[in-house]
């Protein structure tokens, strides 16, 4: 074993969230119920890690409806889908167990109800994610991409005093400030949703990063390239004071050149990202030296989601909420 080199800033919260874990175990309870093979459209999370091993107990991941059997089994993913995609899933006569994260289908709920009451909504998000094409998809008239300051000025509105904004749940809290900020010098009127729409894991796990920060010569977020989440924590901790950041996958992704000259590693993960993964993390770090682990936390999370009602059994727990 390598002697001391340094220590390691251990986030917390970090890694599942709520919704993650709900819809997780949605897929799994699901294969309990129906049998394999259970099709799921695109990934359940947006973890490499956790897709794989879904696969092995017979999930089947596909991009669309029209790729799974008539009358089969299908899940959507916890990033939610459009009204468009519920209805070639009842054309198709699918089996639907709606996974969305109950606080991506809060967004849906206030996109449709600024939509009816005839608002021009501005979307905060990235183009291409999915629970972005989602939100879209329940009032594609109404409904403008904002991704980020830069698109601000493109942006135009029917009335200035019928606008309001609504974002992509795992943004930068800090990046879509802003842009929010930078909208309502467009538009003075500009009205917020009625809750904030970032969830809380997400803003919790960005404030345990920029608690630490500071202190690191090194980031290790784990998390796949295609979390959204996961990458805002690298940038986080390189706007609060991190020499260097990295997003992994797993322990065997990191490079032993980073830790040349480093004395603080921080690691964190993202809401996708299974406990196993950021344990692998710490054993390699303490092969090399890194075995001082110290916490540094920012929040207590206590959320728990009912599964989704198509699974729910008498014997299943239900919701509740933060004590």
């Amino acid at each position: 074993m390598a002697d001391q080199r340094g220590r390691v800033l251990l986030a917390d919260p970090r890694g599942y969230c709520a919704g993650v874990d709900r819809a997780v175990v949605a897929v799994e309870r699901a294969l309990e119920v129906h049998g394999a093979p259970v099709y799921v459209r695109k990934q359940i999370v947006h973890n490499k890690h956790v897709v794989v091993t879904l696969e092995r107990r017979g999930a089947v991941f596909v991009d669309e409806t029209d790729e799974v059997p008539e009358g089969s089994v299908v899940v959507f993913s916890a990033h939610g889908v459009s009204p468009t995609v519920h209805a070639e899933a009842a054309a198709r006569q699918l089996r639907t167990i709606d996974a969305t994260c109950p606080l991506v289908s809060k967004v849906h709920s206030e996109a449709k109800r600024f939509a009816k009451d005839d608002y021009d909504i501005l979307l905060i998000g990235h183009r291409g994610h999915e629970e972005v094409e989602g939100t879209s998809g329940e009032a594609p008239e109404r409904i403008q991409l904002v991704d980020g300051a830069e698109d601000v000025e493109r942006v135009q509105v029917r009335d200035p005093e019928k606008v309001v904004w609504l974002s992509q749940t795992t943004l930068s809290v800090d990046e879509t400030l802003a842009t929010v900020e930078r909208l309502k010098t467009r538009f003075p009127g500009l009205q917020s949703p009625p809750s904030d729409d970032i969830c809380y894991a997400t803003q919790n796990r960005q404030q345990a990063v920029k608690q630490m920060a500071g202190e690191c010569d090194l980031v290790v977020v784990v998390g796949s390239t295609n979390s959204s989440n996961s990458v805002r924590l690298v940038e986080v901790a390189l706007e609060a004071g991190a020499r260097a950041a990295h997003l992994v996958d797993n322990a065997f992704e990191i490079d032993p050149a980073w830790l040349d000259g480093v004395g603080t590693v921080g690691v964190t993960s993202g809401a996708s990202v299974p406990e196993v993964l950021v344990g692998e993390v710490l054993d390699w770090l303490a092969e090399r030296g890194y075995r001082d682990v110290e916490t540094v936390k920012a929040a207590e999370e206590k959320l728990v989601f009912a599964l989704p009602h198509e699974l729910r059994t008498r014997r299943t727990e239900p919701a509740t909420g933060p004590t």
